[in-house]
């Protein structure tokens, strides 16, 4: 009997009992959310100071954000952990950095239980806890929170976005990238831009068309259904890219330097009551430059950067005007939760000097003064990955002392805005309660009447560690519960409690006066000992919230008691053992998917491998070899790893063989075979043979001598005398048969695909197959 024969009342062949007519359909109830739940979205700008906003007394234009400001409240005692990833890790989880393994950032895990780059599971996110609650859940932008050796396209994907709960993701998995060149992933695979600089692309507007996009997809389909959007900016970390009318509309606003600069911010701050009534300015810090002591030429490169940096943050904040905007449009922003926070500080990672590429930071290479000038009418364009010197890092982060990776107030104390109209009355008011990025999960489970998970996907879930302050949202005076937090950095230290904090800055309160350089410091137990004895300072930052007046002499009881409840809550979030990395930590070994091995395949037409999952040639002996079929017009990459900002190529163009090696974007080493590639099928090699030892104080690699062989025919040779010692590229991957990004090479233009067929390139880095056999045979002759 079919279903058309079917005649109610009578049984239907092979259901045995009830009849259709007599029985009712048990449909598994569909997830819906509380009616009503308000949208939640969460905007985490990057490298963001305290001083940097409009609403925060800054001269830099943020009209978007300041409208949440007076259209919601303005919170001035926020804090992070003075980094990215760690902050991130606080934000999405609600528990402190340390117990979610990011004691750093994943690029220089430690291994150790707090420091190993590896969120547990059972610190649920915030995107799983909403999404069993009937939410859509969005992750667009800058994601850092995947060990790094675990980002590649084998996985494992349980620590990508989709892995953590985000149902959609678009933007980067790294710390940063090329605003023009971003290192795309959609979902779970890579993907190029969809642009090019020529065409106009950059990545901000790209995330928030995308956000956008996630948004109006789930509106027209269930109009009802609640969202989490997690909309984390590439802005405003280096590089500094924006398009040129934007750093122009400032031409001559920062002629006048960093210390003017504060004088002014720190005087609105208090006009806007951002700050207490009282506060005094930090003192000028020894390790900047004093403005009016610069050269013309210096003040005029340094005023250009911090244009371009003011244009920037101003491009970014009115793409995410077109966000609100979208919102507003659809009835969507008056029960759409917003919260905003910086993840760190504003960032010293440009130097005294600012740069021009940032990758020489990562390689502890020296910027070069003359370099950064030749390159001033480019900086915000494609052509550079530059970042301003210290000295606006220091401004940005106004009143406060220092900056980013510190735990003076500079690294800790962020923009923090909270805009949800149909849920909060106050507007336009400034809160001043301690609060901390792990308090955001617990305040948005408790305006949307959740509990936390007791498990996730089976596994048992752990305590939410920060507390709920929604309690402030419509009543300033409520007192504050955020009682005691830690904080860990590098090795810096502090503790708050109840209006006291007590801060061990380490190597010391500035460089110069520990007499180290940035990054050099290593930790041991004797200067542990030290410090603990001698480097603890204590503010009482109830009244001096700028830690202008240290009173550890005077309390002296009160420091010992505040010493002693760091190191109790270091042993409860697993900040111990203290490590201090130096940039030489980029290059530590970490555990790979597989085992160690010293050959390594690559095929044409797959994803990059990125930088902690490729290959590994730095100061080391390596060949690469080719196996290609050619024809007469065969050209294009064989190999690459990196970009403009440094790496190495291996490439036919001009029916010849090449080899491209750039040092950090300033010098490029080539290698051009003497004779044309032959058609049909031909093995090609490149090999590197070290004639030297790498040099970390200056940014220098194994110096060594480069090989070309066509089919064992060695066909051209020469020196490559400066290699990369601990990083080849900030983002961009290895890739077979193409350079994915910007190119390495100035002699083509990215792609430069492979036009013939390319079987794999094989890199073998066992050493053993790096020799000159036809020299060898001459030394052996002349020994006889």
């Amino acid at each position: 009997m079919s279903l058309k024969e079917y005649k109610p009342g009578r049984p239907f062949p092979g259901v045995i009992g009830r009849t259709w007519e007599q029985s009712s359909p048990a449909w598994p109830a569909p997830l819906r959310s509380k009616p009503g739940a308000p949208n939640v979205l969460f905007i985490i700008l990057d490298d963001t100071g305290f001083g940097h906003l409009g609403c925060y007394g800054s001269p830099i234009r943020t009209p978007n954000l300041d409208r949440l400001a007076k259209g919601g409240l303005l919170y001035n005692n926020m804090h992070t952990t003075a980094l990215c990833s760690p902050t991130r890790s606080c934000v999405l989880t609600g528990r402190n950095h340390h117990s979610n393994g990011m004691g750093t950032i994943t690029e220089t895990s430690l291994g150790y239980p707090g420091y190993n780059g590896t969120i547990p599971f059972e610190n649920g996110f915030l995107s799983e806890m909403l999404m069993e609650a009937g939410y859509n859940t969005y992750a667009i932008g800058k994601w850092h929170l995947t060990p790094a050796e675990q980002t590649s396209a084998a996985g494992p994907y349980s620590r990508w976005p989709l892995g953590r709960g985000f149902e959609r993701f678009y933007g980067f998995l790294g710390g940063d990238t090329h605003q023009y060149y971003p290192d795309l992933i959609h979902d779970n695979h890579a993907i190029r831009p969809p642009g090019t600089p020529e065409e106009g692309y950059h990545l901000t507007p790209d995330l928030v068309d995308r956000a956008i996009d996630c948004i109006a997809d789930t509106k027209q389909v269930a109009p009802d259904k609640p969202f989490f959007l997690y909309f984390a900016t590439g802005a405003m970390h280096a590089p500094h890219h924006v398009p040129r009318e934007w750093a122009d509309a400032y031409a001559g606003q920062f002629d006048d330097g960093w210390d003017a600069y504060r004088q002014k911010v720190f005087q609105r701050q208090l006009e806007l009551g951002v700050i207490p009534r009282g506060t005094q300015l930090s003192r000028h810090d020894p390790d900047v430059q004093d403005w009016d002591a610069l050269p013309p030429q210096e003040q005029r490169l340094y005023a250009r950067m911090m244009e371009v940096f003011a244009g920037f943050l101003e491009h970014t904040d009115h793409h995410i005007g077109r966000l609100l905007k979208f919102l507003e449009d659809t009835g969507e922003l008056d029960n759409t939760l917003i919260m905003v926070l910086s993840d760190n500080g504003a960032s010293a990672e440009g130097g005294p000097h600012g740069s021009v590429n940032e990758l020489k930071f990562f390689n502890n290479a020296p910027e070069s003064l003359e370099q950064n000038l030749a390159a001033m009418e480019d900086l915000g364009g494609p052509k550079h990955f530059n970042h301003y010197p210290w000295g606006w890092a220091w401004a940005g982060d106004t009143p406060f002392r220092r900056w980013k990776r510190e735990t003076y107030r500079g690294g800790t104390t962020d923009p923090f805005l909270v805009h949800w109209p149909r849920g909060i009355q106050a507007k336009g008011e400034v809160r001043t309660q301690y609060a901390h990025a792990i308090d955001m999960v617990p305040t948005v489970l408790d305006c949307l009447g959740l509990e936390p998970l007791a498990e996730v996907r089976g596994v048992t879930q752990s305590p939410i560690e920060g507390v709920s302050f929604k309690h402030t949202f419509n009543d300033g005076s409520a007192e504050g519960r955020h009682r005691t937090q830690y904080f860990e950095m590098f090795s810096s230290r502090a503790i708050y409690h109840d209006g006291w904090r007590a801060v061990c800055p380490f190597p010391g309160p500035s460089f110069a006066e520990a007499g180290e350089g940035f990054g050099e410091s290593l930790l041991d137990e004797d200067r542990l000992r030290e410090l603990d004895t001698r480097g603890w300072e204590l503010y009482h930052v109830a009244e001096d919230c700028s830690e202008t007046k240290n009173v550890a002499e005077e309390h002296r009881g009160k420091l010992i008691e505040m010493i002693a409840l760091w190191y109790a809550e270091a042993g409860r979030y697993q900040v111990l053992p203290l490590a201090s990395p130096t940039r030489a930590v980029f290059a530590l070994e970490r555990p790979q998917l597989t085992k160690d091995r010293t050959r390594y395949v690559y095929r044409p037409h797959t994803s990059p491998a990125p930088e902690n999952a490729a290959v590994h040639v730095l100061n080391r002996p390596h060949t690469i070899t080719a196996d290609v079929e050619v024809t007469r017009d065969t050209q294009g990459v064989l190999l690459s790893h990196g970009g403009l900002t440094g790496g190495y190529s291996f490439f036919i163009q001009g029916h010849r063989l090449h080899y491209a090696y750039n040092y950090l974007g300033e010098q490029e080493f080539h290698i051009e075979s003497a004779v044309d590639v032959p058609q049909g099928r031909s093995q090609l090699r490149f090999e590197f043979e070290p004639t030297g030892k790498p040099d970390l104080q200056v940014g220098r690699g194994t110096p060594g001598r480069g090989r070309l062989y066509i089919n064992g025919d060695l066909v051209a040779q020469s020196t490559i005398d400066a290699t990369m010692p601990l990083a080849i590229s900030l983002g961009e991957g290895l890739t077979c048969g193409r350079d994915e990004s910007s190119s390495v090479s100035q002699r083509y233009a990215a792609p430069f695909e492979f036009t013939g067929t390319l079987h794999e390139v094989t890199v073998d880095v066992s050493g053993e197959h790096v020799r000159d056999a036809k020299a060898e045979q001459r030394a052996a002759l002349a020994k006889q």
